[in-house]
């Protein structure tokens, strides 16, 4: 498996209040998209994240983003391997994704962008 890259997950109050730093910081303009009723903004390899705290709790769980070539290999890897799928595969509104708990209990989110869904 081939890891292309991580991004920093920051849980923010407001995307509004945020995301000017962001861009102003990493020279890039933010992506936003909603998912689950949480709002998003993907600048540079920061992905920040705002919404109602009982989705955000849940979100602060996954220590990172890993980007891939192809989740269904990291599926297969990380199952080998003796990591634990707690979520996905599934499509993203770029890509897709899954979740997996380490054998050291960490958590970390890895995703393509093989086929947007």
């Amino acid at each position: 498996m081939e890891i292309l890259g991580t991004t920093l997950r920051v849980c923010v109050p407001d995307l509004d209040v945020f995301v000017p730093f962001y861009e102003r910081l990493t020279g890039g303009t933010a992506l936003r998209f909603e998912r689950g009723g949480v709002q998003v903004a993907a600048v540079g390899c920061f992905l920040l994240m705002s919404g109602p705290e009982e989705e955000l709790e849940l979100l602060r769980k996954v220590s990172a983003t890993i980007a891939v070539k192809d989740v269904d290999e990291a599926h297969q890897v990380l199952s080998e391997s003796g990591a634990q799928i707690l979520a996905g595969p599934v499509p993203t509104p770029v890509g897709r994704n899954l979740i997996a708990l380490h054998p050291d209990g960490t958590v970390f989110e890895y995703a393509d962008r093989s086929s947007a869904g």
